[in-house]
């Protein structure tokens, strides 16, 4: 194990630890695709499955297996042919037994943070989906609350708008400006810092850079 592994699987176990703590279920994997056969594990046969809008769920490979287990009942919004599709598709994520998502950031306390611009993804993650996965890279992880809240705002969110070619002042500089605007993909901001003793969230830390 080179130090950085090591590094990575002191500091997921800290932060797994702090997770339960909030009863929220934690576990650790090293490599992605560790991580897809954990989620796997996690989510029985004929599972009604959905996840957000995540580029580590997509990079990681994770969304590609799903599809070809061909085990789920996937809600899949990608492949919407309409935005009246994809609206339905949006609904029908509530009531699916899974919901998956990444994180923007995590304290090592285990407060979970996201921000979203059309609020249904951190919608999903709060109420409906029976239960929530997140796979978070250990890039993902910050020292406390504060550091969470300025790592998704000033770096996942500017990176985001960068993708999805939005009209905003971090497009241009890449730094938060605390906009106002109409396209601004920071209009909802979601910290997870307890949970009720049901096991509905659950947490899997990847020792990879995923995502931003």
């Amino acid at each position: 194990m080179t130090p950085i592994e090591q590094r990575n699987e002191l500091l997921a176990g800290k932060v797994i630890k702090s997770l339960r703590t909030r009863h929220i279920d934690g576990y650790y994997c090293a490599t992605s695709a560790d991580a897809i056969q954990k989620v796997k594990e996690l989510m029985p046969e004929g599972s009604s499955v959905s996840w957000g809008g995540s580029m580590t769920l997509r990079d990681m490979g994770l969304v590609k297996a799903l599809h070809e287990a061909g085990k789920y009942n996937l809600y899949d919004r990608d492949l919407a042919k309409t935005p009246e599709e994809a609206q339905e598709i949006y609904r029908q994520a509530f009531s699916a037994d899974f919901y998956m998502s990444s994180a923007n950031a995590m304290s090592e306390q285990g407060d979970i943070v996201n921000i979203d611009g059309n609020g249904n993804r951190v919608a999903a993650i709060a109420w409906g989906p029976k239960k929530v996965i997140f796979v978070v890279g250990v890039n993902k992880i910050a020292k406390d609350l504060d550091a969470a809240i300025k790592r998704a705002r000033g770096t996942a969110a500017p990176i985001n708008t960068v993708r999805l070619n939005r009209d905003t002042p971090c497009t241009l500089d890449g730094v938060c400006h605390d906009c106002h605007l109409a396209n601004s993909i920071c209009n909802q901001i979601h910290i997870i810092r307890n949970s009720y003793d049901n096991g509905r969230f659950c947490v899997i830390i990847v020792g990879e850079e995923l995502g931003y």
